[in-house]
C-alpha cells in the first residue's frame, strides 16, 4: 500500500506517542514528559548561562543570605532528583522574581528581597521554584507545547483545512489551545509548585505560615492582575487559599523539622 498515511492512522500514532510519554507529578497528576533528564539539564544550563549574560550578578551579604536560604531548601531535595549540587546566583534586577531550572540552577532578583522581607518568605519563593524542578514542570511545559502544535498539524491534515478559510480556522483553534490547554496546565503547575514548595520549606525548618504573608505582600505590590483564565498564574487570592488548605500539614512538618534541630538562621 502506498500514498499518505490515513488520517485515522495519523491520529492513532499520535495517541500512542502521547500515552507512552506520560508520567506522574508529586501530587499524583498525570503529565506529559517527552524529554530526558539530561536534555532538560542541558536546557537549564543554557538558560542559566544566558541569564548571566543579560544581568549582572551581585555578591556580598545579600548574595550570601540568598545562598543560605537556598542551601537549606535544597538540602531537602531527595537524592532521586539526581541533582547533587545547586548553583545559586543573585541578579541585579528590580523585578520581584526568582526561578529554578532543571540541572540545579537557582536565580533570585534583588527586587524580590523588597517583597520577601525575611528568611521564611524568601524560603517560600525558593521552595516554590525548586518545586517546579522536582515536579518536572519544565518537561511538561515544553512537552505540552510540542503536543499541542503536533495535534493542530494533525487536525489540519485530517480536516483538510487549506487556504485562507483554513488559516482562519486554525488561528481560532490555536487560540483555543492557548487558553484551553497551555495556560490551564501552567496554572496547575504553579499551584502544584506552591504545595511542593510549602513542604520543602517546612521540612527545612522555615515557618510555612510565612508563605501566606508573602502573597499578601505580593498582592500589595501588584499593579493589577489579568483575569485568572487568561493568566499563567493563579490569582494571589487563589494561591493563598491553596496554601491555607495545606497549612496544617505543613505546620506539622515544620514542628518535626525544628525538633530534629533544623533551625535556619540566614541574615541579609
Amino acid at each position: 500500500m502506498s500514498g499518505r498515511p490515513s488520517p485515522r492512522l495519523i491520529g492513532a500514532l499520535g495517541l500512542a506517542a502521547l500515552l507512552s510519554a506520560c508520567s506522574t507529578s508529586p501530587m499524583g497528576r498525570n503529565q506529559l514528559a517527552f524529554y530526558s533528564d539530561d536534555e532538560l539539564a542541558q536546557m537549564g544550563q543554557q538558560s542559566f548561562a544566558q541569564y548571566q549574560q543579560e544581568l549582572p550578578t551581585v555578591s556580598g551579604a545579600q548574595a550570601n543570605y540568598v545562598q543560605c536560604v537556598a542551601k537549606a531548601i535544597t538540602a531537602e531535595v531527595p537524592a532521586s532528583a539526581g541533582i547533587s549540587e545547586w548553583e545559586v546566583k543573585l541578579f541585579k534586577d528590580d523585578t520581584a522574581n526568582a526561578f529554578a531550572l532543571p540541572g540545579g540552577y537557582i536565580g533570585v532578583n534583588t527586587g524580590l528581597l523588597d517583597v520577601a522581607t525575611n528568611q521564611d518568605q524568601l524560603a517560600a519563593v525558593i521552595g516554590h521554584e525548586v518545586g517546579h524542578v522536582l515536579a518536572h514542570h519544565a518537561n511538561e511545559r515544553v512537552s505540552t507545547q510540542a503536543a499541542t502544535q503536533s495535534g493542530l498539524s494533525v487536525l489540519q491534515t485530517v480536516a483538510g483545512l487549506q487556504g485562507a478559510g483554513g488559516e482562519q480556522v486554525m488561528g481560532l483553534l490555536g487560540a483555543g489551545a492557548q487558553y484551553g490547554v497551555i495556560l490551564p496546565f501552567s496554572r496547575q503547575q504553579e499551584s502544584e509548585a506552591d504545595l511542593v514548595g510549602l513542604d520543602l520549606m517546612a521540612d527545612a525548618g522555615f515557618d510555612p505560615s510565612a508563605s501566606i504573608q508573602l502573597w499578601q505582600n505580593m498582592s500589595a505590590n501588584s499593579q493589577g492582575e489579568p483575569p485568572a483564565w487568561m493568566s499563567t498564574h493563579p490569582s494571589n487570592s487563589q494561591r493563598m487559599e491553596g496554601l491555607h488548605n495545606r497549612l496544617s500539614e505543613a505546620q506539622s512538618r515544620y514542628e518535626r523539622a525544628k525538633a530534629n534541630g533544623k533551625r535556619p538562621n540566614c541574615k541579609a
